[in-house]
């Protein structure tokens, strides 16, 4: 069988300045017997300013998109981004009209982006047989991680387009050992792993990139949409998006996951 790599070749990077942005919220609460009003009160509070941070978090990671092909910065770094609140004003709030025992609350939130350290995470390697390619060549992709893991395998495309190469339909279990050299496709594996460029890919030479994503747990990514490269190449129309990713990983605990990534170049 083969399956084969997207292509991806190289675009200029423009960041957005990195500031603290404000964001509205609304929040609510409801009442039970056994609250008092207060505590309803400030249980509505702290869901606007929770809806807030998740507004903001969404306008940090879009910050960081390329002005061209909206593709998203080659570190996935940007994914460990969360909001910290730095000031808070009330639009308004009050009970419910129809049901006094809901309590509604609008914020107005200035929040800031934060990148938590990585502590005591996942530390995972990659690398290529080769770095200089002719279309058609065969290669191989070597990894290993510093604890047991699952990982998954990507090639991102220029117009920010996904196609996950592991797991797949052949090698559906994606758990490593650590401290272990694994490669892929494996030995004696049907797959070939093999260079190609994009459909309608007019010029000579182009830079690709493979990543890999460690996750301390098993994490569903295939549910985000990512086609699987046999036979194929796919475009942002047929398959998931790398926004998709980063928003995923950015539910996870900065240390529960770790990526890496390689380039190599391919020529006609």
């Amino acid at each position: 069988m083969l399956l084969v790599m997207t292509s991806m070749f190289v675009a200029s990077i423009s960041f957005a300045s990195e500031k603290p942005v404000w964001v509205e919220a609304d929040g609510e609460a409801y009442m039970s017997e056994i609250d008092t009003p207060k505590e309803v009160m400030e249980r509505a509070k702290r869901d606007a300013q929770s809806k807030a941070i998740e507004k903001a978090v969404g306008v940090f990671i879009k910050s960081h998109t390329l002005v061209s092909n909206s593709q998203l910065a080659e570190d996935l770094v940007y994914a460990s981004v969360r909001g910290k609140i730095e000031k808070v004003n009330i639009i308004k709030e009050g009970w419910d009209e129809k049901d006094r025992n809901i309590y509604r609350v609008t914020i107005k939130a200035h929040i800031k982006p934060v990148y938590p350290e990585k502590g005591e995470g996942i530390s995972v390697r990659l690398s290529l047989s080769k770095a200089d390619l002719k279309e058609g060549d065969e290669v191989k992709i070597f990894y290993k991680a510093d604890r047991d893991c699952y990982i998954y395998l990507f090639s991102v495309a220029a117009d920010g387009s996904v196609t996950m190469l592991m797991p797949n339909s052949i090698n559906q279990d994606n758990f490593i050992k650590a401290n272990k050299a694994y490669e892929f496709p494996p030995s004696k594996s049907p797959i070939h792993l093999r260079a190609m460029f994009l459909p309608d890919f007019k010029e000579k030479t182009a830079e690709e990139r493979i990543k890999i994503i460690a996750t301390k747990k098993k994490e569903d990514l295939i549910q985000l949409g990512f086609q699987e490269g046999m036979f194929k190449v796919y475009d942002s129309k047929s398959t998931g998006m790398i926004s998709d990713l980063i928003k995923r990983l950015n539910q996870l605990e900065p240390d529960d996951w770790a990526e890496a990534t390689v380039v190599y170049r391919i020529e006609r």
